[in-house]
């Protein structure tokens, strides 16, 4: 599997606790904060859900 690298750009104020939470269990905590992750249909899934606060990187 590749990695992917998921940065936030936009922050998590007045989303729904459902989109905080995934971004918390993605492991991003602040605005620019990058993780890596193994590219994987739940992880697919968790980004697309918060796509308007992330870019993603192959």
């Amino acid at each position: 599997m590749a990695k992917i690298k998921i940065k936030q750009v936009r922050s998590k104020i007045g989303c729904p606790k459902k989109q905080k939470a995934t971004l918390e269990a993605l492991g991003l905590k602040k605005i620019n904060s990058v993780v890596e992750h193994e590219e994987n249909p739940v992880i697919l899934g968790m980004v697309e859900a918060v796509k308007h606060l992330v870019v993603v990187e192959k």
